[in-house]
Protein backbone atom coordinates (compact mmCIF):
# COMPACT_ATOMS: atom_id res chain seq x y z
CA UNK A 1 0.00 0.00 0.00
CA UNK A 2 1.46 3.14 -1.41
CA UNK A 3 2.34 5.42 2.08
CA UNK A 4 0.97 9.04 1.74
CA UNK A 5 2.75 12.03 0.98
CA UNK A 6 2.06 14.82 3.34
CA UNK A 7 2.71 18.05 2.48
CA UNK A 8 3.63 21.00 4.92
CA UNK A 9 2.90 24.49 5.40
CA UNK A 10 5.26 26.43 7.42
CA UNK A 11 3.87 29.99 8.60
CA UNK A 12 6.15 32.34 9.79
CA UNK A 13 4.86 35.66 11.31
CA UNK A 14 7.46 38.21 10.78
CA UNK A 15 8.04 42.09 12.35
CA UNK A 16 11.32 43.74 12.37
CA UNK A 17 13.77 41.05 12.54
CA UNK A 18 16.56 41.76 10.61
CA UNK A 19 18.67 40.74 13.41
CA UNK A 20 17.93 37.25 13.21
CA UNK A 21 15.53 36.47 9.78
CA UNK A 22 18.81 35.54 7.87
CA UNK A 23 20.17 32.96 10.39
CA UNK A 24 16.03 31.48 10.91
CA UNK A 25 15.82 31.01 7.35
CA UNK A 26 19.22 29.21 6.67
CA UNK A 27 18.05 27.04 9.46
CA UNK A 28 14.57 26.41 7.38
CA UNK A 29 16.04 25.85 3.59
CA UNK A 30 18.23 23.18 5.91
CA UNK A 31 15.54 20.75 6.47
CA UNK A 32 16.22 17.67 5.65
CA UNK A 33 12.07 16.93 4.95
CA UNK A 34 11.75 16.65 0.99
CA UNK A 35 11.91 20.76 0.08
CA UNK A 36 8.96 20.33 -2.62
CA UNK A 37 6.49 18.89 0.07
CA UNK A 38 7.13 22.57 1.98
CA UNK A 39 5.76 25.99 1.55
CA UNK A 40 7.00 28.82 3.62
CA UNK A 41 4.57 31.22 4.16
CA UNK A 42 6.34 34.30 5.71
CA UNK A 43 3.41 37.09 6.94
CA UNK A 44 5.05 40.57 7.45
CA UNK A 45 3.31 42.74 9.95
CA UNK A 46 4.92 46.18 8.41
CA UNK A 47 8.42 45.76 9.50
CA UNK A 48 10.21 49.58 9.44
CA UNK A 49 13.98 47.79 9.35
CA UNK A 50 15.30 45.47 6.38
CA UNK A 51 13.41 42.52 7.49
CA UNK A 52 11.70 42.58 3.93
CA UNK A 53 14.29 43.19 1.84
CA UNK A 54 16.08 40.82 3.50
CA UNK A 55 13.05 37.91 2.74
CA UNK A 56 13.26 39.10 -0.75
CA UNK A 57 16.95 38.03 -1.53
CA UNK A 58 15.92 34.46 -0.42
CA UNK A 59 12.68 34.49 -2.60
CA UNK A 60 15.05 35.66 -5.54
CA UNK A 61 17.00 32.22 -4.83
CA UNK A 62 14.15 29.58 -4.17
CA UNK A 63 10.79 28.94 -5.34
CA UNK A 64 8.90 27.83 -2.19
CA UNK A 65 9.20 30.86 0.24
CA UNK A 66 5.47 33.24 -0.46
CA UNK A 67 5.97 36.37 1.06
CA UNK A 68 2.69 38.40 2.49
CA UNK A 69 1.58 41.42 4.17
CA UNK A 70 -0.44 41.78 7.33
CA UNK A 71 -1.10 45.57 7.77
CA UNK A 72 -2.61 44.51 11.28
CA UNK A 73 1.08 43.98 12.52
CA UNK A 74 0.24 41.12 15.53
CA UNK A 75 0.91 37.44 14.97
CA UNK A 76 -2.68 35.78 15.24
CA UNK A 77 -3.44 38.05 12.14
CA UNK A 78 -0.23 36.86 10.58
CA UNK A 79 -1.13 33.41 11.41
CA UNK A 80 -4.76 33.20 10.09
CA UNK A 81 -3.42 34.99 7.01
CA UNK A 82 -0.86 32.23 6.57
CA UNK A 83 -3.25 29.38 7.28
CA UNK A 84 -6.09 30.61 5.35
CA UNK A 85 -3.18 31.07 2.15
CA UNK A 86 -1.28 27.80 3.34
CA UNK A 87 -1.95 24.31 0.88
CA UNK A 88 -0.27 21.73 2.94
CA UNK A 89 -1.82 18.74 5.08
CA UNK A 90 0.27 19.67 7.91
CA UNK A 91 0.76 23.68 9.12
CA UNK A 92 3.89 24.34 11.38
CA UNK A 93 4.19 27.84 13.19
CA UNK A 94 7.45 28.94 13.30
CA UNK A 95 8.66 31.81 14.91
CA UNK A 96 12.13 33.84 13.31
CA UNK A 97 12.81 34.75 16.51
CA UNK A 98 15.01 30.96 16.60
CA UNK A 99 16.99 28.48 14.90
CA UNK A 100 15.79 25.14 14.12
CA UNK A 101 17.63 22.04 13.43
CA UNK A 102 17.79 20.02 10.68
CA UNK A 103 15.40 17.48 11.31
CA UNK A 104 13.03 19.69 12.73
CA UNK A 105 10.09 19.12 10.39
CA UNK A 106 10.82 15.64 9.79
CA UNK A 107 10.77 14.78 13.17
CA UNK A 108 7.52 16.38 14.02
CA UNK A 109 5.73 15.23 10.63
CA UNK A 110 6.78 11.76 12.02
CA UNK A 111 5.22 12.02 15.40
CA UNK A 112 2.15 13.95 14.28
CA UNK A 113 1.97 10.42 12.46
CA UNK A 114 3.03 7.89 14.56
CA UNK A 115 1.11 9.30 18.17
CA UNK A 116 -2.28 10.21 15.88
CA UNK A 117 -1.47 13.95 17.41
CA UNK A 118 -3.60 16.79 16.90
CA UNK A 119 -0.32 19.10 17.87
CA UNK A 120 3.18 18.25 18.61
CA UNK A 121 6.23 20.59 19.20
CA UNK A 122 9.63 20.87 20.80
CA UNK A 123 11.37 21.69 24.34
CA UNK A 124 13.61 25.53 24.16
CA UNK A 125 17.02 26.11 24.83
CA UNK A 126 16.96 29.87 25.45
CA UNK A 127 20.07 31.56 24.30
CA UNK A 128 21.30 34.92 24.58
CA UNK A 129 20.77 37.42 21.87
CA UNK A 130 24.10 38.69 22.19
CA UNK A 131 27.17 38.18 23.99
CA UNK A 132 26.55 40.86 27.09
CA UNK A 133 26.28 39.83 30.83
CA UNK A 134 22.25 41.11 30.89
CA UNK A 135 21.19 39.02 27.44
CA UNK A 136 22.89 36.00 29.27
CA UNK A 137 21.45 36.54 32.59
CA UNK A 138 18.31 37.12 30.43
CA UNK A 139 18.48 33.81 28.82
CA UNK A 140 19.61 31.72 31.95
CA UNK A 141 16.32 33.28 33.75
CA UNK A 142 14.10 32.13 31.47
CA UNK A 143 15.38 28.42 31.38
CA UNK A 144 14.39 27.62 35.57
CA UNK A 145 11.53 26.73 37.12
CA UNK A 146 12.09 30.37 39.34
CA UNK A 147 11.78 31.96 36.56
CA UNK A 148 9.25 30.43 34.35
CA UNK A 149 7.22 27.78 36.39
CA UNK A 150 6.75 24.67 35.20
CA UNK A 151 6.20 25.24 31.78
CA UNK A 152 7.75 21.74 30.37
CA UNK A 153 8.73 22.89 26.59
CA UNK A 154 11.24 25.30 28.86
CA UNK A 155 12.99 23.72 31.60
CA UNK A 156 12.80 20.15 30.87
CA UNK A 157 16.08 19.60 28.98
CA UNK A 158 17.47 16.12 29.72
CA UNK A 159 14.17 14.40 30.11
CA UNK A 160 14.41 10.42 28.90
CA UNK A 161 10.88 10.29 27.95
CA UNK A 162 10.25 10.12 24.12
CA UNK A 163 7.26 12.40 24.27
CA UNK A 164 4.99 13.47 27.51
CA UNK A 165 1.84 14.85 27.00
CA UNK A 166 1.33 18.41 27.67
CA UNK A 167 -1.46 21.58 27.59
CA UNK A 168 1.02 23.38 24.96
CA UNK A 169 4.13 23.52 23.13
CA UNK A 170 5.94 26.46 21.24
CA UNK A 171 5.44 26.79 17.82
CA UNK A 172 3.02 23.84 16.99
CA UNK A 173 2.99 21.31 14.40
CA UNK A 174 -1.17 21.13 13.33
CA UNK A 175 -2.99 18.56 11.82
CA UNK A 176 -4.73 21.09 8.72
CA UNK A 177 -7.78 19.68 9.97
CA UNK A 178 -7.44 21.11 13.38
CA UNK A 179 -8.03 24.18 12.40
CA UNK A 180 -11.51 23.11 10.48
CA UNK A 181 -12.55 21.83 13.74
CA UNK A 182 -11.66 24.44 16.08
CA UNK A 183 -11.26 27.33 14.14
CA UNK A 184 -8.70 29.50 13.69
CA UNK A 185 -6.34 31.59 16.25
CA UNK A 186 -8.15 34.27 18.05
CA UNK A 187 -7.35 37.82 16.96
CA UNK A 188 -8.11 39.82 20.15
CA UNK A 189 -4.93 38.16 21.63
CA UNK A 190 -1.36 39.82 20.69
CA UNK A 191 0.04 37.39 23.21
CA UNK A 192 -1.06 34.09 24.43
CA UNK A 193 -2.83 33.16 21.30
CA UNK A 194 -1.43 30.06 21.18
CA UNK A 195 -1.94 29.21 24.55
CA UNK A 196 -5.70 29.76 24.05
CA UNK A 197 -5.23 27.90 20.88
CA UNK A 198 -4.21 24.58 22.18
CA UNK A 199 -6.25 24.92 25.49
CA UNK A 200 -9.44 24.92 23.25
CA UNK A 201 -7.94 22.14 21.37
CA UNK A 202 -7.81 20.05 24.71
CA UNK A 203 -11.11 21.18 25.30
CA UNK A 204 -11.89 19.43 22.30
CA UNK A 205 -10.39 16.24 22.67
CA UNK A 206 -7.13 17.16 21.09
CA UNK A 207 -3.73 15.71 22.01
CA UNK A 208 -1.20 17.46 22.38
CA UNK A 209 2.86 16.18 22.50
CA UNK A 210 6.00 17.27 23.23
CA UNK A 211 9.12 15.56 21.73
CA UNK A 212 12.33 16.42 24.57
CA UNK A 213 14.78 15.02 22.54
CA UNK A 214 13.84 17.71 19.61
CA UNK A 215 15.08 21.42 20.62
CA UNK A 216 14.76 24.98 19.58
CA UNK A 217 17.40 27.61 20.15
CA UNK A 218 15.50 31.06 21.06
CA UNK A 219 16.77 33.91 21.33
CA UNK A 220 15.95 35.89 24.71
CA UNK A 221 15.28 39.67 24.38
CA UNK A 222 18.30 41.68 24.80
CA UNK A 223 17.67 43.45 27.38
CA UNK A 224 15.41 44.38 30.60
CA UNK A 225 13.01 47.58 28.73
CA UNK A 226 12.16 44.41 25.85
CA UNK A 227 11.74 41.76 28.88
CA UNK A 228 9.20 43.92 31.11
CA UNK A 229 7.12 44.71 27.51
CA UNK A 230 7.11 41.16 26.66
CA UNK A 231 6.06 39.44 29.95
CA UNK A 232 3.67 42.79 31.21
CA UNK A 233 1.89 41.55 27.86
CA UNK A 234 1.82 37.92 28.43
CA UNK A 235 0.46 38.90 32.00
CA UNK A 236 -2.33 41.41 30.26
CA UNK A 237 -3.83 38.96 28.02
CA UNK A 238 -4.35 36.18 30.10
CA UNK A 239 -7.83 37.15 31.92
CA UNK A 240 -9.14 37.51 28.21
CA UNK A 241 -7.75 34.18 27.60
CA UNK A 242 -9.87 33.16 30.94
CA UNK A 243 -12.45 34.77 29.77
CA UNK A 244 -12.60 33.22 26.58
CA UNK A 245 -11.89 29.36 27.64
CA UNK A 246 -14.68 30.03 30.37
CA UNK A 247 -12.51 28.45 33.05
CA UNK A 248 -9.18 29.28 35.00
CA UNK A 249 -6.28 27.94 32.80
CA UNK A 250 -3.08 26.84 34.43
CA UNK A 251 -1.61 27.82 38.19
CA UNK A 252 1.18 29.13 37.10
CA UNK A 253 -0.24 31.99 35.15
CA UNK A 254 -1.69 33.41 38.68
CA UNK A 255 1.48 33.05 40.76
CA UNK A 256 2.68 37.04 39.42
CA UNK A 257 -0.20 38.25 40.02
CA UNK A 258 -0.37 37.13 43.86
CA UNK A 259 3.14 38.25 44.88
CA UNK A 260 2.13 41.69 43.40
CA UNK A 261 -0.68 41.85 45.38
CA UNK A 262 1.32 40.69 48.70
CA UNK A 263 3.65 43.32 48.05
CA UNK A 264 1.24 46.14 47.24
CA UNK A 265 -2.06 45.57 49.52
CA UNK A 266 0.11 45.59 52.85
CA UNK A 267 1.73 48.85 51.60
CA UNK A 268 -1.35 50.42 51.26
CA UNK A 269 -3.02 48.97 54.70
CA UNK A 270 -0.23 50.42 56.78
CA UNK A 271 -1.30 53.98 55.83
CA UNK A 272 -3.57 52.81 57.82
CA UNK A 273 -1.92 50.64 60.65
CA UNK A 274 1.81 51.05 60.52
CA UNK A 275 2.88 47.23 61.07
CA UNK A 276 1.10 45.97 58.00
CA UNK A 277 4.19 47.12 56.34
CA UNK A 278 6.10 44.31 57.98
CA UNK A 279 4.32 41.49 55.90
CA UNK A 280 5.34 43.42 52.58
CA UNK A 281 8.95 43.50 53.82
CA UNK A 282 8.98 39.94 54.81
CA UNK A 283 7.37 39.07 51.65
CA UNK A 284 9.85 41.15 49.60
CA UNK A 285 12.88 39.19 51.67
CA UNK A 286 11.54 35.92 51.86
CA UNK A 287 11.61 36.49 47.31
CA UNK A 288 14.93 37.92 47.58
CA UNK A 289 16.61 35.05 49.34
CA UNK A 290 14.73 32.53 47.16
CA UNK A 291 15.57 34.49 44.34
CA UNK A 292 19.28 34.79 45.45
CA UNK A 293 19.55 31.34 46.50
CA UNK A 294 18.45 30.11 42.19
CA UNK A 295 20.72 32.61 40.60
CA UNK A 296 23.69 31.55 42.72
CA UNK A 297 23.17 27.94 41.45
CA UNK A 298 22.45 29.10 37.52
CA UNK A 299 25.45 31.35 37.94
CA UNK A 300 27.98 28.15 39.32
CA UNK A 301 25.80 25.96 36.60
CA UNK A 302 27.24 28.96 34.29
CA UNK A 303 30.76 29.18 36.01
CA UNK A 304 30.34 33.27 35.86
CA UNK A 305 29.30 34.66 39.26
CA UNK A 306 29.14 37.76 37.84
CA UNK A 307 25.95 37.01 36.12
CA UNK A 308 23.94 36.88 39.88
CA UNK A 309 23.15 40.63 40.00
CA UNK A 310 21.69 40.51 36.76
CA UNK A 311 19.92 36.81 37.10
CA UNK A 312 18.07 38.53 40.07
CA UNK A 313 16.76 41.46 38.03
CA UNK A 314 15.68 39.26 35.63
CA UNK A 315 13.40 37.39 37.84
CA UNK A 316 12.07 40.20 39.19
CA UNK A 317 11.43 42.09 36.30
CA UNK A 318 9.57 38.93 34.49
CA UNK A 319 7.72 38.46 37.59
CA UNK A 320 6.38 41.90 38.50
CA UNK A 321 5.79 42.75 34.54
CA UNK A 322 3.83 39.82 34.47
CA UNK A 323 1.71 40.64 38.13
CA UNK A 324 1.53 44.30 37.00
CA UNK A 325 0.29 43.18 33.23
CA UNK A 326 -2.43 40.05 34.34
CA UNK A 327 -3.61 42.66 37.42
CA UNK A 328 -4.19 45.47 34.38
CA UNK A 329 -6.17 42.93 32.19
CA UNK A 330 -8.35 42.20 34.77
CA UNK A 331 -9.12 45.51 35.44
CA UNK A 332 -9.98 46.35 31.70
CA UNK A 333 -11.45 42.75 30.46
CA UNK A 334 -13.41 41.50 33.76
CA UNK A 335 -14.69 44.58 35.32
CA UNK A 336 -14.46 47.53 32.32
CA UNK A 337 -15.28 44.90 29.64
CA UNK A 338 -12.88 46.97 27.05
CA UNK A 339 -12.98 44.01 24.66
CA UNK A 340 -16.97 44.40 24.37
CA UNK A 341 -16.54 48.12 23.87
CA UNK A 342 -13.73 48.86 21.69
CA UNK A 343 -10.75 47.18 19.61
CA UNK A 344 -7.77 46.04 21.86
CA UNK A 345 -4.81 48.56 21.41
CA UNK A 346 -1.95 47.41 22.59
CA UNK A 347 1.98 48.71 21.87
CA UNK A 348 3.67 45.69 20.28
CA UNK A 349 7.01 44.84 22.08
CA UNK A 350 9.02 44.11 18.62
Amino acid sequence: MEQKVYRVSAVIPIRNEEKFIERFLNSILEQDFPKKLIELIIVDGASSDNTKSIVSKYINKTSNIILLDNPLKTVPYALNIGIKKAKGDIIIRLDAHAEYPSNYISTLVSYLKKLNADNVGASVETIPANKKIKSKAIAVAMSTPFGVGNATFRINKNHTKEFIEVDTVPFGCYRRDVFDRIGLFDEELTRNQDNEFNERLKKAGGKIYLIPSLKIKYFARENYSKLFKMFYQYGYFGPLVDIKLGRPSRLRRYIPSLFVLSMVLPLILSIFYKNFIYISLSIAGIYFLVSLLFSIIESVKNKNIKLIPFIICAYFISHISYGIGYLKGFVDFVILKVNKKKKINVEISR
